[in-house]
C-alpha cells in the first residue's frame, strides 16, 4: 500500500513537472531565429541582401556581422520591443545575437521585472547580480552590466543594461563557437599588425603605377 501511494504522489507531481519543462524555452532559439543558422537563412528571415552585411575579417575564418532594425510597418506588437538585434557569424554561421530592446518599450521596467519576463521564456535564471535594481544614475563599465543569465552546456543567454544610455539588451550565444570566433578575431589582429606595413607598401606601389598611366596617357591627349 506504501508502495502504490509513493506511486501515485509520483505520477501526480509529474503532471505539474510537464508543463514547467516545456515552458523553459531552447537557450538557442530567440523568437524566429536560432543559433547555428546559415548567413543566407537569417538574410531570408530579414529581409536584408548580403550588400548589408560586414565583413570584420576573412582569415583565419571568416567573421561577419548583421545589424537589423525591425520594420515598425512590418513588425507585430510581439516584436515591437526590439529596436535593434546584431547577428554575429563565425564562418557563416549564426553564433550570437546582440538584441538592443526599445527605450519607450521598457520604459519604467526594473531589472527585476525583464529577469520575470525572460524567467517566463528560458525558465530560472542560473546567475542574477546583486543589487538588481540600482538607480539609473550609476555608472557601468564599458561593456554594460550584467543582469541575469541563462546558461546550459552549450548556450548562454544574458540580460544586460547599457553602460551609458541604461537601455536594456539580450545576448545570445553560442560558447563552443563564441570561444572560437573569439580567438580567431585575436589571430585576426596579429595578422593585421604583421602583414600591414606590406600591404601599406603594396597599396601605394599600386597608387604610384596607377598615377603614372593616368600621367602618361594625358601628356598624349592634353591641349592647353
Amino acid at each position: 500500500m506504501k508502495s502504490m501511494r509513493t506511486l501515485l504522489l509520483c505520477c501526480f507531481a509529474s503532471l505539474f513537472a510537464v508543463p514547467v519543462l516545456h515552458a523553459q524555452e531552447d537557450l538557442s532559439k530567440y523568437r524566429t531565429f536560432a543559433l547555428g543558422s546559415s548567413l543566407a537563412s537569417v538574410l531570408k528571415h530579414t529581409d536584408q541582401r548580403p550588400a548589408d552585411v560586414k565583413l570584420l575579417h576573412a582569415r583565419p575564418a571568416l567573421s561577419q556581422e548583421l545589424a537589423w532594425w525591425p520594420s515598425p510597418a512590418a513588425a507585430s506588437s510581439r516584436s515591437d520591443a526590439i529596436e535593434q538585434i546584431v547577428f554575429s557569424f563565425h564562418n557563416g554561421e549564426l553564433y550570437k545575437l546582440s538584441v538592443s530592446y526599445d527605450r519607450g518599450a521598457t520604459e519604467g521596467l526594473t531589472a527585476s521585472d525583464m529577469t520575470k519576463a525572460l524567467t517566463a521564456k528560458y525558465g530560472p535564471p542560473t546567475n542574477v547580480a546583486l543589487e538588481i535594481d540600482s538607480t539609473p544614475n550609476d555608472r557601468y563599465d564599458a561593456t554594460g552590466r550584467a543582469i541575469a543569465s541563462w546558461d546550459d552546456s552549450q548556450y548562454s543567454v544574458n540580460l544586460v543594461r547599457s553602460a551609458f544610455t541604461d537601455i536594456f539588451g539580450l545576448v545570445i550565444y553560442s560558447k563552443r563557437v563564441n570561444a572560437e570566433a573569439d580567438l580567431a578575431t585575436a589571430q585576426a589582429v596579429l595578422l593585421e599588425k604583421q602583414e600591414g606595413p606590406q600591404r601599406e607598401a603594396e597599396r601605394q606601389q599600386k597608387e604610384t603605377a596607377d598615377l603614372e598611366i593616368a600621367r602618361q596617357k594625358n601628356k598624349k591627349v592634353f591641349e592647353p
